[in-house]
């Protein structure tokens, strides 16, 4: 042992920490292909990768100013918020939840809703917010979706919901699963009116808003490779222990399997809308 008592620890050059002054946010990497991109780029191209088409999500506001004839969308519902009905907590406080979303999206809920403008034609629209706690759906958004379509009964014009949610918001409970029943009637009501609803499901369009409106459009439009379903691909393969086939539960898969009527690339989604408002419009 006396050979080991008598080795030192090795002396370790000391070193500055060096200041990194470089801009962070200035390239993103695609999940699809792994190329890196300069955000300007991308922000440039919707969001698009150049390189393999793929569709990276889009902020709602940024959403609505490429659907919407510009300076034509006049919001309403923009100061409700949710409250804490259930006083619920698991590793926050759901209050606290609350805060930190508005104040990452500055907005107060997960969706946005109001009346615009599409080539001239009036059209009623709610666009739904993935960056505010993964675009849950609770008693906000819920009532934002109906109004929409109750706005668009009264005045007689296309109803348009884009859909970008991980399904109802568990901490507001069954408050939040009535809005499936509550959106649902609503559409019924335009469906009795002959008043059109179409339907736009981007990823991901999943749980409880996926089992509501998002599927009762007249027309159903997917973005490509978007994932659409109730539960996911995992939860289902541990459910039913068999492996899923090859894109599964994405917007190709859906339109093979007679499941949502077509797929539009995000650059040429307002021509299409254009097309059905035109078709269905009676103005």
């Amino acid at each position: 042992m006396g050979f080991f008592d008598s080795v030192k620890n090795p002396k370790l050059k000391s070193y500055k920490r060096v200041e990194n002054n470089t801009p962070t946010g200035l390239w993103k990497k695609c999940n699809n292909c792994n190329e890196i991109i300069q955000t300007t780029r991308l922000e440039e191209n919707a969001q698009v990768c150049p390189y393999c088409d793929h569709h990276f999500r889009l902020k709602a506001w940024q959403r609505i100013d490429l659907l919407v004839d510009d300076k034509s969308f006049t919001p309403f519902g923009e100061e409700w918020k949710s409250r804490d009905p259930l006083v619920f907590t698991d590793k926050l406080p759901y209050k606290d939840r609350l805060g930190q979303a508005i104040q990452k999206t500055s907005c107060y809920d997960s969706s946005i809703a109001g009346t615009g403008l599409i080539d001239n034609r009036q059209i009623a629209i709610a666009v739904m917010n993935f960056d505010f706690m993964g675009g849950s759906m609770g008693v906000v958004t819920g009532e934002k979706v109906a109004m929409v379509m109750d706005v668009a009964l009264q005045n007689k014009i296309p109803a348009i919901v884009v859909s970008c949610s991980g399904g109802a918001r568990m901490q507001e409970g069954i408050l939040s699963l009535m809005q499936m029943a509550k959106t649902s009637a609503t559409r019924q009501k335009l469906k009795d009116a002959g008043i059109p609803f179409i339907s736009i499901l981007t990823d991901p369009t999943t749980g409880g808003v996926a089992a509501s409106y998002a599927m009762l459009g007249d027309v159903n439009i997917a973005e490509p490779k978007a994932l659409i379903g109730f539960a996911g691909p995992r939860v289902i393969e541990q459910s039913i222990r068999q492996t899923l086939p090859e894109g599964f539960q994405r917007s190709e898969f859906l339109l093979e399997h007679g499941f949502i009527d077509r797929i539009v690339h995000r650059h040429k989604m307002k021509q299409e809308l254009s097309f059905f408002v035109k078709m269905f419009s009676n103005q």
